[in-house]
Parts: C-alpha cells; structure tokens; sequence
C-alpha cells in the first residue's frame, strides 16, 4: 500500500507524457497549464486526514500533509484537463483580435478568473463544509463564471467536462481491481455522502467534473484564445 499513490501519480504523468510526445501542436497549452495547475498540490493538507489520508513517499502525507504524489497528480491532470477537449475534437487555436476584447463582457475578465479561488476561501472560512466540497463548488460556479465571459467556449466548458469525468473514471479504476479495499482504507468516508460508483466515491467524479468544466477553458480564457474547426493544431506564440 506505501506506493500505490506514486503508482496512480506515475499512471496519470504517463499519459500525460503519451500525449505531450505524440500531438505536437498541443505542447506549449499541455506545458504551460500544467505548471500552472502544479502548486495546487501544495494545497493537499487542507485535505489530509479531513478528506483522505494516503501512505505517500517516506510518509510525508502523515507526517506534514504534503506529498510528493500531489505535485505530480497536479501536474499532470493539468495539462490533461486542457488539451483533452481539442484532441478528440481535432480543434485548433486562433487568437482573440483586440478588437474583440474590448467587449463589454470581457471587463471582468481577470476578476473571473480569480472567482474559484476567492469562492473556496469564503466556503473554507464561514462553512463547516468538508474542503473537497468547497473545491467542488468553487471550480463549478468558476466554470459558469467563465460562460459569462466566454459564451463562445460554452460547449468545450461542459462537454470537457464530461470527457474529464469519463478519463478519470478510467483512471480511478485502473487500481481498484488490484487494491479494492484502498478507498475503504484511506478515504475518510465518515466525513463523505458514502456514495460509491463501482468503488470510487462520488466526490471524486464530482471533482473530476467540476475540473474539467473550469481547466478545459482555462488557456483559452488567460490567453486571449478561441477555438477554430481544424483537422492541424496550430501552435501559436503567446
């Protein structure tokens, strides 16, 4: 049990990689996004033991609430949550004219980008809500949020959404077979609705969701991007 979480890391980074080596046109969303998304790792003891407590690397969980594992997980679901959409929906990348952006819709365009984060603190502090929910609420209304700035992205918002869902179900399940008691070891289900789906607890689709809502808009929305119709990704400079 002391390296299934490296193991489960390492299985998301490897696909990561799969994908970064194989699309070319996708590299600098995948590299960028994922730096990005990397620190939230840091944020792993607002959820140990509260949400779950897994054996990680020379017990660092245990002992500080930070792991190793996190970073990589972070990391990696990232550039993921990003490129997903526009692969299997062969989309490419156009940037936004100027012109555009002066829009009177885009005039909270970086205070929205803040709103998941300004949301999971105000649900932190005032609510005795588990933190896995306040991230749950945060990264969705963050997703509507965005629709008001980017009507445009409406359809890779929810769909990416699903796509996200459905890739981490996979990936959840890809240990149960071999673990199947992990969840129930080490998920603090006390504290949880209880709620499994084929033995993978329903916060973690609800995050995967919420996840992909908000992350597979995110580059375009930070960088002035849109989506065009496209059998070649073109790279663009930022």
């Amino acid at each position: 049990m002391q390296y299934i979480w490296f193991i489960w890391s390492l299985i998301i980074l490897a696909l990561w990689v799969v994908i970064y080596l194989s699309k070319k046109g996708v590299r600098r969303e995948m590299l960028k996004m994922s730096l990005i998304t990397m620190p939230f790792g840091l944020t792993e003891p607002l959820f140990v033991p509260e949400y779950w407590f897994p054996p990680s690397l020379f017990d660092l969980a245990e002992k500080t609430g930070f792991d190793i594992e996190s970073l990589i997980f972070s990391f990696a679901i990232g550039g993921i949550g990003t490129v997903l959409y526009n692969l299997i929906f062969k989309r490419g990348l156009a940037e936004i004219p100027h012109s555009e952006r002066s829009h009177s819709r885009h005039r909270l365009h970086i205070y929205i980008l803040f709103i998941p984060a300004a949301v999971f603190i105000i649900l932190a502090l005032f609510t005795s809500l588990n933190h896995i929910y306040c991230g749950i609420i945060a990264l969705f209304i963050g997703g509507l949020a965005t629709l008001y700035c980017r009507p445009d992205l409406k359809g890779k918002i929810w769909v990416g959404g699903i796509l996200f869902t459905v890739l981490y179900f996979i990936y959840f399940g890809s240990i149960l077979p071999f673990y199947p008691q992990y969840v129930e070891l080490y998920w603090n289900l006390d504290n949880l609705t209880h709620i499994l789906v084929l033995g993978i607890p329903i916060e973690e689709l609800m995050f995967a969701f919420t996840f992909g809502m908000y992350w597979s808009g995110l580059y375009e929305h930070i960088y002035w991007r849109k989506l065009i119709q496209t059998e070649i990704i073109i790279p663009l400079k930022d």
